[in-house]
């Protein structure tokens, strides 16, 4: 798994799920998520071997962004990540068996909008990331004028 966490607003923006992730998995999930978002000032990784390729190091380069590696053996360094993992695994991945990629990739996933949208963290003020926005309901119709010698079905009397 690669799990692509925004440091500011501690919202999951992403997790990769595969057997086997290498060097141009890595730069198609942020190329991806640069579209959508922006391009951040840094990216801070571990130094497994998939991001420290230098297919990723010139690309993260080449898109304007600078690498933020931590030390080998310092997870302290990258603490938020490491906070979001141990919860992913105290959260789902222990009480869970997934028989497929594709069922690990859907249970993930809706657990990471979960993490997201509704659970509460403590960090936040107990308030998620990212909550779904609701969007209102369609205004009610406005009410059209009768038409001329209709008459009206309730009258209301006049306040003076």
């Amino acid at each position: 798994m690669l799990n692509i966490i925004d440091e500011f607003t501690r919202e999951c923006l992403a997790i990769r799920i595969n057997r086997k992730l290498n060097s141009t998995d890595v730069i198609d999930l942020l190329s991806d998520l640069f579209i959508l978002r922006g391009v951040p000032g840094h990216v801070r990784s571990d130094n497994g071997p998939e991001f420290i390729a230098k297919a990723v190091q010139d690309w993260i380069t080449a898109v304007g962004a600078r690498t933020a590696y931590i030390e080998p053996g310092s997870p302290w360094e990258n603490g938020y990540c490491e906070s979001f993992n141990s919860k992913l695994r105290d959260e789902l991945l222990n009480g869970e068996i997934f028989y497929s990629l594709k069922e690990a990739r859907i249970i993930i996933e809706s657990w990471r909008r979960h993490y997201n949208e509704v659970r509460p963290h403590s960090s936040l003020g107990y308030r998620p990331p990212a909550p779904a926005v609701l969007f209102p309901e369609r205004p009610a119709a406005q009410p059209q004028p009768a038409p001329p010698g209709a008459q009206p079905l309730v009258q209301m009397p006049l306040l003076n």
